[in-house]
């Protein structure tokens, strides 16, 4: 991927995305479209994001894993279940070599829609 290339949609990120990465970059966009249906797409930090009164996620597809960000708060409240992967203040990696978590995924966005709706 080009460091300086300018995205402005998901699927300029997906398709300017290493062939290996792309079909796991639009199933990780499907498991957030599931779990918050009417957050909004956007580009930030030049990665893909989703935003419904604020951020919920970032992610992007890097040489040997998928980078999620759920904010501190969406890796605190899943700490246990995140156990296995590396994990940093506010990141997950998801190996490539390995099956996606979706339903952790969808579980971790849906729990970041409730605390941006004020639910939490």
């Amino acid at each position: 991927m080009k460091p300086k290339q300018r995205f402005t949609t998901i699927d300029e990120y997906i398709a300017a995305s290493p062939k290996n990465v792309q079909g796991t970059l639009q199933e990780v966009r499907k498991a957030v479209r599931e779990a918050a249906p009417e957050a909004e797409e956007i580009i930030s930090y030049k990665i893909p994001a989703f935003k419904q009164n604020g951020i919920l996620v970032w992610f992007g597809g890097y040489k040997d894993h998928i980078g999620f960000f759920p904010k501190a708060s969406g890796i605190e409240a899943f700490q246990n279940e995140l156990q296995k992967y590396e994990v940093s203040k506010g990141t997950v990696r998801f190996p490539l070599d390995k099956p996606m978590p979706m339903d952790l995924i969808k579980k971790i966005v849906k729990y970041r829609l409730k605390e941006n709706l004020g639910a939490h």
